[in-house]
């Protein structure tokens, strides 16, 4: 069978943020690549542009040069209103903040993209509490929020950005308000995603993420300064490998 190729790439993509005291170079020049299955940690500390280029990714922002390429389309070149097409049919994100609406049950809060791409409620609600299993939540669907800890509101979180059969989970720091604990779970969740082909590409300044993924990018000043193999790809931790 022939490689089907990245999901996702960039060629010397920049964001600058410009104002007349300085000029930002949040994300300066990063090629990047990453396919189906691969468990990618942007690793950095504050500034160092990963969150700025996980936003690239998913569309949320736009790069000032350079290209993003997501599922074959030029992120730059497509409409807003594709754009977050493409988000409701491939990309799904997760936040530090869960971004849960309290006033739905965990299965209602999961089935809202499949909704709103059509799917009756009943089928959604259906897939939701799949879903929800699949993470480690069965019988938890008619729970609403405030009924469910940190950790277990983080899991329905990523068991939204999963529906609806999206290939790719771009996650913002997600373990930064859990404890080492409930961070372990989610890391090891994320893992066996990717092991089951989901690609998923965290940023995180935990090392701890580093432990879980298959590969680790470090960044610094905008800039990919480094990458690492993990061990989940069947290669040697620590094996340092050209930008």
């Amino acid at each position: 069978m022939a490689d089907p190729g990245p999901l996702i790439s960039t060629r010397q993509v920049q964001r600058l943020f410009v104002s007349p005291a300085e000029t930002v170079r949040a994300v300066d020049g990063v090629d990047f690549e990453a396919s189906a299955g691969e468990f990618v940690c942007l690793f950095g500390h504050s500034g160092s542009g990963k969150t700025t280029l996980l936003n690239l990714l998913a569309g949320l922002d736009l790069p000032t040069a350079g290209s993003v390429m997501v599922a074959g389309h030029d992120l730059a070149s497509i409409s807003v209103d594709d754009r977050i097409r493409l988000r409701r049919q491939e990309l799904g994100v997760v936040h530090q903040a869960h971004l849960l609406i309290n006033e739905f049950t965990a299965a209602e809060n999961v089935a809202l993209p499949m909704e709103a791409n059509g799917v009756a409620t009943a089928t959604a609600i259906d897939e939701a509490e799949k879903l929800l299993t699949s993470v480690g939540l069965h019988g938890h669907g008619a729970r609403y929020p405030s009924e469910l800890s940190g950790g277990q509101q983080q899991r329905v979180g990523i068991a939204r950005a999963l529906s609806g059969g999206r290939r790719v989970l771009l996650a913002d720091e997600p373990t930064g308000s859990l404890d080492s604990r409930n961070a372990a779970a989610i890391f090891t969740l994320l893992a066996s995603l990717a092991e089951a082909g989901t690609l998923v590409i965290v940023a995180s300044h935990d090392p701890n993420c580093q432990r879980y993924a298959t590969r680790s990018v470090e960044m610094l000043d905008g800039q990919v300064v480094g990458q690492v193999v993990g061990q989940i790809s069947g290669k040697a931790f620590g094996e340092t490998v050209a930008p």
